[in-house]
């Protein structure tokens, strides 16, 4: 694939996922600005990985939408454009209703849908008015299969999920006009930091055997189907959801 000349902004470009995705662009020939937020220093050592040069490196909270318009912003100065959008960035955490208090069903609704769902959402809308300006763009939405199949010990994630895919068809649809394409890739289980805990406890086969392939998709298939959005070929799949998942969930 390649991508010379394209700017690439990645959300969570410090986390497993990210870094797949930053390399498979990276290679294409595209300059990446990589986000992080409490793992800067994880993306900066990335960015002297990658091929190629003036990579940028950008933290923000994307909690705050303050904060989420300066990264949109920093990405221009340092790299004159955004070409493609990759909304990566996410969180995982366990709060199943029968277990926790009403506090932290709260907190934990807050936080899961602010950094999942509403992050991403002010990102595209602030990196979309940057695209029109330019003429088009990409933007692509990393999900899950929880947005399917249900996350009943983190509800929250789940529902995060499911409006990202929701807000990816919207904007399709609403971008369209402005030569803006929009993607959503939903993988499963993936081998990263996030996964370990549920790939390397007493439910770890069993979490394999979801899928007939006897495993977990890697980071790098991920990033596969994320660069496959980024391509020309692939204008007229606009709003599709791209499961990702190894057969472990099939939707009709």
């Amino acid at each position: 694939m390649t991508f010379d000349g394209k700017v690439v902004l990645v959300t969570g470009a410090s986390g497993g996922i990210g870094r797949a995705i930053a390399r498979r662009f990276a290679a294409g020939g595209a300059r990446l600005a990589l986000h992080a937020h409490a793992r800067a220093d994880k993306a900066e050592a990335l960015a002297h990985e990658l091929p190629g040069d003036e990579h940028a490196v950008i933290s923000a909270n994307l909690r705050d939408p303050a904060a989420v318009s300066r990264m949109v912003d920093e990405t221009v100065a340092q790299c004159g454009r955004i070409d493609v959008l990759v909304n990566n960035a996410g969180i995982f955490s366990l709060h199943p209703p029968s277990a926790v208090d009403y506090d932290t069903w709260q907190e934990q609704w807050a936080l899961t849908l602010e950094t999942n769902l509403i992050g991403p959402a002010n990102a595209s809308f602030c990196a979309a008015a940057v695209m029109q300006r330019q003429g088009g763009g990409r933007i692509i939405n990393v999900t899950s299969r929880g947005a399917f199949r249900g996350e009943p010990d983190a509800p929250a994630y789940g529902a995060s999920k499911a409006g990202l895919n929701a807000l990816s068809q919207s904007m399709a649809l609403a971008l369209a006009p402005a030569g803006i394409l929009v993607y959503a890739v939903a993988p499963g289980f993936v081998e990263t930091a996030m996964a370990r805990p549920h790939l390397t406890g007493e439910m770890a086969e069993a979490i394999k055997q979801q899928s007939p392939l006897g495993r977990v998709a890697r980071p790098e298939e991920v990033a596969y189907w994320v660069c496959c959005c980024a391509q020309d070929d692939a204008s007229f799949a606009t709003g599709a959801i791209i499961d990702v998942n190894g057969a472990s969930y099939l939707r009709s």
